[in-house]
């Protein structure tokens, strides 16, 4: 019986390092708290992200990322990268271009774009990201959040698992 106990126990230690080891760098669940990525993502929608992508490269634009707010890396945000290292971003008259080129961006609800009318180059190592939602979202333009640096991008996102109604990819 004793012999029983002591490999259950094995077991159940096998098993909780291995379910670290995943989180830590394979994939994990987050929850999307707020409407900054509306209407791609939605308040309460859960999403499985995938970590082991930016170990062989770096984010692109268009990626949908889970990164650390700079200002408390407690927390979490959900943004779209628009940017990467070397490229110059500006907004005009409420359009959103990358290296002199307007950004098509059929996922967008709203054109507009408030608090973000200087031409800026993307930094080594950091990506610009913004919100969906441009008139709600806290990203690249707070100056809390900025410039992303690559250490702050926790992983991809790859797949809507809730609500149930909007299983898939996200994109």
């Amino acid at each position: 019986m004793v012999k029983d106990i002591v490999e259950l126990i094995k077991s159940v230690v096998i098993a909780i390092i291995a379910a670290v080891l995943i989180i830590t760098f394979v994939f994990e669940t987050v929850s999307v708290d707020g409407q900054s990525m509306s209407p791609t993502l939605t308040h309460k929608d859960r999403l499985i992200i995938e970590k082991v992508t930016y170990y062989f490269r770096k984010p692109k634009p268009n990626d949908i990322v889970v990164i650390k707010y700079p200002a408390d890396t407690r927390e979490k945000f959900i943004k779209r990268v628009v940017a990467v290292a070397g490229d110059k971003v500006k907004v005009e008259d409420n359009r959103l271009f990358i290296n002199g080129v307007e950004k098509d961006e059929p996922y967008l609800k709203e054109k507009f774009i408030n608090g973000f009318y200087n031409e800026v180059t993307v930094p080594e190592n950091t990506i610009f990201v913004l919100g969906d939602n441009r008139n709600n979202s806290k990203d690249s333009r707070s100056p809390d959040v900025g410039f992303v640096n690559l250490k702050l991008v926790v992983g991809k996102s790859a797949l809507r698992i809730y609500p149930f109604n909007k299983i898939g990819r996200t994109r």
